[in-house]
Formats: C-alpha cells, sequence, structure tokens
C-alpha cells in the first residue's frame, strides 16, 4: 500500500518544478500554498458530500475517487512544503498501541 504513496509522491516531487503548461502539479506549484489549500479543502468538502451520498445509496464508488482527490491534493500540500508521505505515515506508526483518547488527550487540544 504504501508503496503506491510513495510512487507518487516521487512523481509529484518530480513534477513540482515543471512547466506549469506540461503538469496539473507544476501548476499547482507554480499557483502557490493558497491555491494548493484551496483544493485541498474543495476535495474535502466533495469526499464529504461522497461520504453521505454513500451512506445513503449504499455504493462508495463516488466516494473512493473524491477520496483519491483528497489524498492527490494533500501529497502535493506536503510536497509543497517540502514534506512528504513518509512523515505522515510514520506518525501514524508513532499512533499504533496508543489510545486515540489519550494520543488526542497529549496534544491538548
Amino acid at each position: 500500500m504504501t508503496d503506491t504513496l510513495q510512487k507518487l509522491s516521487a512523481i509529484i516531487e518530480e513534477r513540482k518544478n515543471a512547466d506549469p503548461d506540461s503538469s496539473y502539479v507544476a501548476q499547482l506549484h507554480h499557483k502557490g500554498l493558497d491555491k494548493i489549500l484551496a483544493k485541498v479543502a474543495e476535495e474535502s468538502g466533495e469526499t464529504i458530500e461522497a461520504a453521505r451520498e454513500a451512506k445513503a445509496n449504499g455504493d462508495s464508488a463516488h466516494l473512493v475517487r473524491e477520496t483519491a482527490d483528497l489524498w492527490f491534493h494533500t501529497l502535493v500540500m506536503l510536497a509543497h512544503l517540502d514534506t512528504g508521505p513518509e512523515a505522515v505515515l510514520a506518525e501514524l506508526e508513532r499512533r499504533f498501541g496508543v489510545s486515540g483518547l489519550d494520543e488526542k488527550a497529549s496534544r491538548g487540544k
């Protein structure tokens, strides 16, 4: 599973400084963090709506597509900030064996 994230992350990193006319990823990086964050927010909203639809009709195909879009744009955001999925995966790994309630309380939020 992480192989896919690593491959996608490498492609995103490779296209980060490409000609914006030749790459959607390059266009996003060229437009800057605010544009990337707007896309993450947009895809997040679409994912939420797709989840509601999936619950209502029992079909998760649209939810899977929207989640893929959200993950993709999140990876673009991480790359823009010179961070990769490895850091997120390491954080998730760190949380194994820790109660979600305890982990949340440790952040003071």
